[in-house]
């Protein structure tokens, strides 16, 4: 992916690498998505990564959505 803007790098992408340590990426009902593990253990949606764009429309797998054991609550 080619990203064109006035911008350096360094005020595009974090230095601080510990804020990636904690994403993961799982299966959630059946689709691929990138998490973070919370402190009490659950996981928070970060990113749908899906080719069908039905999929995006779907509220189960909006960004922020707090997941207990792989399940949407």
């Amino acid at each position: 992916m080619i990203h064109y803007t006035p911008l350096s790098d360094y005020d595009i992408i974090e230095d601080d690498l510990s804020s990636y340590e904690k994403h993961q990426t799982m299966t959630v009902n059946g689709k691929m998505c990138r998490v973070e593990q919370l402190d009490d253990g659950s996981y928070q949606l970060v990113q749908l990564l899906s080719t069908d764009p039905q999929d995006y429309l779907n509220q189960q797998y909006l960004p922020g959505t707090i997941l207990t054991n792989g399940l949407s609550t």
